[in-house]
């Protein structure tokens, strides 16, 4: 039998609109540990929506506004929809994706990408992680007809990560994944995310058609995706540049593996900030630049100091913009909305005594949908500007 809570605050309209989250302060009752089924009470107290009580501020990930069982079964179906979708948007030559993208699936806190024969499994939270044999059994299945071998589930903070094989191996190498053609070397075991940034697939296919005969700066590179693609696209010359010495080694490993020629291709291992103060005394201007840092906000508290960072960032890359130069700037700070991005880079250019022209604004791709009354799922920002002469 579900345990029971009941809304206290207005928020009605926006959870039967589909939005996934309520707040433990919203509720009035006791909620259980994490992982258990909770039914949710409208003011009048009728029923609302069925959900998995959560640690935290988030006090109920919902997964149906339907009175039906919160079970395996809902799951599989979950599943079966997330599938359907996939097998109608993706692109060819690409076997690496997002397979469940949580809230955007109706399935809040999973999340599973496909890397060839590998899949990934990560949890948000900890209510769905009482759930992981029941989650695996739903998700197996489905996994296994698309040719996945194996299926892998990582957990932990960021920099103590584990990784456990549910279904099948562990990797016992770096694997490759196909990505438009493109050849991506993918680290299951120690890679960032559940190995590749792979919302930013059609930002690197987009970047291909910008750069022929110019020359790229790719910041924040990781394991070179963006350089790669600038390659492909016929660029002159590439730069890499990321802190870790050892994404950068795969960077160029990446370079060659695409057929491109090592001498069109170098890779820095320093931080970016380090990298451009050297750069900005006398080097040559580049003509198309790609900003993808990893999270300045990774909390609300967090807020302002990212904003003056990616100030910061775009006046100092600026900088080194050759006049009528592409400037790709991009944010997964899910704290920082696109309106506020937008104004950093406003803010930066001005700073830098710039003027920037809009090209194109977009977000993650498909297979990593959200839902309309989501818009904390809409984490992605991308912005293509044009440096005016």
């Amino acid at each position: 039998m579900a345990h029971v809570v009941k809304l206290e605050k207005n928020l009605e309209r926006v959870l039967r609109q589909g939005h996934p989250w309520v707040y433990r302060d919203a509720l009035s009752g006791d909620l259980p540990e994490a992982g258990q089924v909770v039914d949710l009470l409208d003011g009048e107290g009728a029923f609302l929506a069925r959900g998995l009580s959560e640690s935290g501020p988030i006090g109920l990930r919902v997964w149906t506004l339907v009175d039906e069982d919160l079970d395996g079964a809902l799951m599989a179906r979950r599943v079966a929809s997330a599938a359907s979708l996939r097998e109608r948007i993706l692109p060819g030559e690409t076997s690496a994706y997002r397979f469940l993208h949580g809230e955007g699936d109706r399935m809040p806190g999973v999340v599973c990408d496909i890397y060839g024969e590998y899949a990934v499994l990560r949890f948000d939270g900890n209510s769905v992680a009482a759930w992981r044999e029941i989650i695996r059994d739903a998700v197996w299945p489905v996994l296994k007809q698309k040719g996945v071998h194996h299926l892998l589930l990582r957990a932990g903070p960021r920099g103590q990560q584990t990784v456990e094989a549910l279904v099948g191996d562990k990797p016992k190498e770096m694997q490759w994944v196909t990505e438009h053609g493109m050849r991506m070397p993918v680290d299951l075991l120690q890679g960032q995310k559940t190995g590749l940034f792979l919302d930013h697939r059609e930002s690197r296919r987009r970047l291909r058609d910008l750069v022929r005969g110019q020359r790229v700066l790719n910041l924040y590179g990781y394991t070179g995706g963006f350089s790669v693609s600038a390659g492909l696209g016929g660029a002159r010359q590439v730069c890499t540049v990321d802190r870790a010495r050892g994404a950068c080694d795969l960077a160029d490993v990446a370079w060659e593996a695409n057929g491109l020629d090592p001498a069109d291709h170098e890779s820095h291992a320093e931080s970016v900030q380090v990298f451009l103060e050297k750069s900005d005394k006398g080097g040559e201007p580049y003509g198309v630049i790609v900003s993808d840092p990893p999270s300045f906000a990774p909390s609300q508290d967090k807020r302002n100091a990212a904003l003056q960072a990616y100030r910061a960032l775009h006046r100092s890359a600026l900088s080194r913009l050759e006049p009528g130069g592409l400037y790709l700037a991009a944010s997964c700070s899910s704290h920082v909305g696109r309106q506020d991005f937008d104004k950093t880079l406003l803010d930066g250019a001005r700073q830098a005594g710039k003027v920037l022209q809009v090209l194109e604004r977009w977000g993650a791709p498909a297979d990593h949908p959200r839902l309309a009354a989501f818009p904390e799922g809409d984490y992605l920002k991308v912005i293509l500007t044009r440096l005016l002469a």
